[in-house]
């Protein structure tokens, strides 16, 4: 006999051809059992849906019956049929089964009941089997696929910048050290320092916090390339927006100012959520009401003024507010939240580092849309932004998104060398450990530009996840990688 090809249990859901003998594998979510039948919800991962198997206790003795409980992995071959019950159009009758891996009822963790986010971040090994978790799982990948065809499409090319790295892109410091020595007996040098000249790379080296600069390179070259890589950041922050690693998006544009770069990050975002809205319709539906009843504990103040799919599609059919920072901190200055102190971080002053508080203000009560702010003081703003004509601001740009505030960063880079040069020399940046970088304003230097995008905010955003450790599979973070 031959053996029956699996179906994926979202396929046959969708297909729902009834009469037809089928073959599906997956892991048990919950049973109900009578006298005469058992009911077995069956999951694989391919879907939010689960497949109803109907099992005769005639055919099935209980004891064979009684192995089959929450987590229990199956193969199943049965009759797809109309179902006879609500919450199902079809059912698989079964004719065999096979236990692939027995679950004991009495340790298997991920009971059919709520459990909490922070219990199932302890079970990371397990959460994919949750429905949140693999809704989530489910539109990273859709997510994923999405930007590399939006880039792709776009004539861009996708660049694996290094990991190692001797630079840290921000000069921020916040880097994680590469090293072989042995920690026991580090080499020092006459000076008493460490001698990187004995470690691997002969000089000190950490984990990459951008692949910007590689990314600038590479531009230099074929004018358009993306990064689509892990970064790392040592920053000792236990919040629900901050990962030790994360994943981020870089595209870098020869020949575009900042003005092209805002059109570009605009037709991104608005193509990657318009490809989540299409394609991962069932999962957003889920994540949705899971976050409406999550919401109803929350205080009225506290609860967001659009539901999730709302919040969708008000950046897809929305044109983002472009306005400059001058203009935002005048808005923030006169508005009630300032005026009355009821900001966190009060707005005094030009000058000011806008906060996740001023941001969400200006995109969900000031103007009812996404927002661009450019033109930022050059003191609160990385060395290699370009530096505009009044001396004070750079050519950057930041991309405010509802619920969540900043969602992009990038700016028009500096092309002129001496501006280069003297900023760097202003922030204490050795010119000569960035030689390379400094050559491609020598040698044929042309105005360029770029952006970053954290794909977990992303990902944060369009699924309402409101902690950062919920939508990668395994978060490292301070004092935490397990897994």
């Amino acid at each position: 006999m031959d053996k029956i090809k699996r179906t994926k249990i979202r396929q046959l859901l969708d297909d729902g051809k009834v009469g037809v003998e089928i073959c599906v594998k997956g892991w048990v979510r919950t049973k109900r059992a009578s006298k005469n039948v058992a009911f077995v919800a069956l999951n694989d991962g391919s879907g939010i849906r689960n497949v109803q198997v109907v099992l005769d206790t005639e055919k099935f003795d209980e004891e064979f019956v009684r192995k089959i409980n929450t987590g229990t992995s199956l193969s199943v071959v049965g009759k797809l049929v109309e179902s006879q019950g609500a919450g199902q159009s079809v059912e698989l009758v079964a004719e065999t089964i096979d236990i692939l891996g027995e679950a004991d009822p009495e340790l298997f963790p991920l009971q059919p009941k709520k459990h909490s986010l922070e219990f199932l971040r302890e079970i990371a090994h397990l959460r994919p089997r949750t429905n949140t978790f693999g809704a989530v799982l489910r539109v990273r990948h859709a997510m994923t696929y999405a930007l590399h065809t939006f880039f792709h499409e776009k004539g861009f090319l996708n660049l694996h910048t290094p990991i190692l790295t001797a630079s840290d892109a921000e000069g921020a410091g916040e880097t994680f050290k590469v090293t072989t020595f042995d920690l026991d007996n580090v080499p020092k040098d006459e000076t008493g320092s460490i001698d990187f000249k004995q470690d691997f790379f002969e000089k000190e080296t950490n984990l990459t916090v951008s692949g910007q600069l590689e990314g600038e390179l590479a531009a230099m070259g074929v004018s358009e390339i993306y990064t689509f890589g892990p970064t790392f950041r040592a920053e000792n922050s236990n919040t629900t927006r901050h990962l030790a690693e994360f994943w981020m998006v870089e595209p870098e544009m020869a020949f575009y100012d900042l003005e092209d770069t805002m059109d570009l990050a605009e037709e991104m975002l608005k193509y990657l959520v318009g490809y989540a809205l299409k394609n991962c319709i069932e999962d957003l539906e889920f994540l949705e009401k899971r976050e409406l009843d999550e919401e109803k504990t929350k205080p009225q103040n506290e609860r967001n003024e659009l539901s999730l799919l709302e919040r969708l599609k008000f950046v897809n059919e929305n044109d983002f507010v472009r306005l400059s920072y001058t203009e935002a901190i005048e808005i923030l200055k006169r508005s009630k939240p300032n005026q009355k102190k009821k900001f966190q971080y009060l707005i005094d002053e030009w000058g000011a580092d806008l906060q996740s508080e001023h941001e969400r203000f200006l995109v969900e009560k000031h103007f009812k849309k996404p927002v661009i702010l450019f033109d930022y003081p050059k003191e609160i703003k990385a060395f290699y932004m370009r530096q505009n004509d009044d001396d004070k601001t750079v050519g950057a740009m930041d991309v405010l998104f509802p619920g969540i505030g900043e969602i992009v960063g990038g700016s028009q880079r500096e092309e002129r060398k001496e501006k280069l040069e003297k900023r760097m020399a202003e922030m204490d940046i050795p010119a000569e450990e960035l030689w390379w970088y400094l050559d491609t304003r020598k040698f044929g230097t042309v105005p360029h530009s770029g952006y970053g995008l954290g794909f977990e905010r992303m990902i944060q955003f369009v699924t309402g996840m409101n902690n950062i450790r919920d939508v990668i599979p395994f978060p490292r973070t301070p004092g935490n990688c397990e897994f």
